[in-house]
């Protein structure tokens, strides 16, 4: 029998777990209540949000640390090895169903919902009792109670990040390439790069949030059309935050001197994660902003 079976790493219990579920509980209630307090003086939400955000950041940061001293301590077995990437594979697959479920509430609003409520497939009847006025078109620029927004443009910003995020793929490549042949100099520069192009992008985004607001009147209360834009986007921008984060961690791992060429599954796991953003992303912008 192959000997890396016969032995299997089982840590301690850690509290990190309820540590990180009790950080994204204040997450999702602070950001609610942030939203909801937007237009009113109590901020009550906002603390609530940055007490999540902490809390998960000192999670972050301890389980890395505890699982780096484990693995440099060379705890982990081969067997160990395979667990680590069968654990990746489920996790981005996952994400994979996440994204799927909200392109999949798109795709009905755009192929059935918006039909429906213009009269289409015997539907008449919905659309003179519903809303007479309804024309089924996408997007929808005009809301119920008759607020008017504009579209948001596929040239300009989007365009931008698209290639910037490609670009990053393209970086992540050539980083990955100089770890398997243990070029330090070239994995640690290509590699910051990648994180870059990861930050630029978020900014990119935020400056696209403060246009769509501000210029535009794309706001979350938008209609349909709205919501389906910041829900979508805003999703992504948090995968690629956390992406960057990833990665960060990887790049200061290997300006410590840790991964080499035969030991590098924390790298390979950030940019196959990386790799996965990259192509939701493509997705989201043909489908929200060209189509």
């Amino acid at each position: 029998m192959d000997k890396s079976y016969q032995t299997y790493y089982v840590p301690e219990q850690s509290p990190w777990p309820i540590i990180g579920a009790v950080a994204m509980f204040l997450i999702a209630v602070g950001a609610g209540l942030t939203v909801m307090q937007l237009e009113k003086e109590s901020s009550s939400g906002a603390w609530v949000l940055f007490s999540g955000i902490v809390a998960l950041i000192a999670m972050i940061v301890g389980w890395f640390r505890h699982v780096i001293d484990e693995s440099m301590s060379g705890l982990y077995s081969a067997q160990m090895d395979r667990s680590f990437r069968q654990g990746m594979g489920w996790f981005i697959f996952s994400e994979v169903m996440f994204f799927a479920a909200f392109f999949g509430a798109l795709f009905y609003v755009r192929m059935f919902a918006v039909p429906w409520l213009g009269g289409s497939s015997n539907n008449l009847m919905t659309n003179e009792v519903l809303w007479p006025q309804f024309e089924a078109v996408w997007p929808l620029l005009v809301t119920p109670s008759g607020d008017v927004t504009q579209a948001m443009p596929w040239h300009g910003l989007p365009l931008t990040n698209t290639i910037i995020l490609l670009t990053s793929s393209v970086t992540l490549h050539f980083a990955h390439t100089a770890i398997e042949r243990d070029e330090r100099q070239k994995l640690k520069a290509f590699l910051g790069l990648t994180i870059l192009l990861g930050l630029v992008f978020l900014g990119f985004q935020v400056e696209e949030y403060v246009h769509a607001y501000m210029e535009l009147g794309l706001k979350l209360d938008s209609g349909i059309y709205g919501n389906t834009f910041f829900m979508l986007t805003g999703f992504h921008g948090m995968h690629v935050t956390l992406g960057a984060l990833m990665l960060l961690v990887v790049w200061l791992r290997v300006m410590k001197g840790h991964l080499d060429s035969n030991q590098h599954f924390a790298f390979q796991a950030a940019a196959w994660y990386w790799h996965f953003v990259d192509v939701v992303w493509l997705c989201l912008f043909v489908f929200v902003y060209v189509l």
